[in-house]
């Protein structure tokens, strides 16, 4: 589980609603009309600009990889890939069948090498499996992104609503007070669901994207060199231009004939 995904949520949650309770009761900040504005205006908006599709699988996917880290890093995909060459090279593909890989991706591609299948099979069948994963991850984002845009906006709207109805209501002046609460804690709920839970999740999920193309597109390097029967160390290598540059001297070692 990502920690810093988690601590902030609850950081942020906390915040505000410690600020409510400092000088008052957090039922004064409870609205039904706000809440309509601003969770049906913007469900509304967010179905009109995407696909049902897209959101139906945006949404829980987007969530599911904003707490939930690779379990494996790009600095281990290199030792496990470059053990892999070693093993291929001593006992031959066969020997990758008793090898246990947890990286699901990495799996699929020495299956494919353990199995005989060609190297354009192997790259056209894994490169399209990223880019499927990428596409999916990429349209989670957007769908917070596009909820945490749209969320002040329709705070806004809620903001006028309220306005409108106090200066029609002047003459009442018991219908001031409720009216002005809509007015605020539309724009209140529109900053908090945009900057607290939407666009920090699209950000998040923008990073994961990086990592994900990075650690995948090194994998696919990875397993058509071993299937190419290219040595440990040139793997090795080859693997370490996807690390960041601090981070290759520790794995960097004598390229092997």
């Amino acid at each position: 589980m990502d920690i810093a995904t988690a601590l902030g949520f609850a950081l942020g949650t906390g915040t505000v609603l410690l600020l409510m309770m400092l000088d008052g009761d957090v039922s004064m900040f409870v609205d039904k009309h706000a809440a309509i504005v601003i969770f049906g205006g913007s469900t509304a908006a967010t179905l009109i600009r995407f696909p049902l599709s897209t959101i139906i699988h945006g949404l829980p996917m987007g969530m599911k990889f904003a707490f939930n880290l690779r379990r494996i890093t790009a600095h281990d995909l290199v030792e496990q890939i470059s053990h892999l060459a070693d093993v291929a090279r001593k006992q031959g593909p066969i020997g990758l069948e008793k090898e246990v890989i947890e990286d699901t991706f990495l799996a699929k591609g020495i299956r494919y090498v353990a199995d005989g299948y060609d190297s354009d099979f192997i790259r056209d069948n894994l490169e399209r499996d990223r880019d499927n994963f990428l596409t999916h991850l990429e349209e989670g984002s957007k769908v917070y992104r596009a909820i945490g845009d749209c969320a002040p906006a329709f705070g806004m709207v809620g903001t006028l609503i309220g306005m409108v109805q106090m200066f029609a209501n002047m003459s009442d002046p018991s219908k001031l007070g409720p009216f002005m609460a809509v007015a605020l804690l539309a724009t209140l709920y529109g900053a908090v669901v945009s900057n607290i839970v939407c666009l920090p999740l699209a950000d998040k999920l923008h990073g994961r994207l990086i990592d994900e193309e990075i650690n995948r597109s090194l994998i696919i390097d990875g397993v058509l060199m071993i299937r190419d029967s290219k040595s440990p160390g040139v793997v090795r290598e080859m693997l370490l231009a996807y690390l960041p540059e601090h981070k290759r001297d520790e794995l960097a070692e004598p390229v092997a004939a």
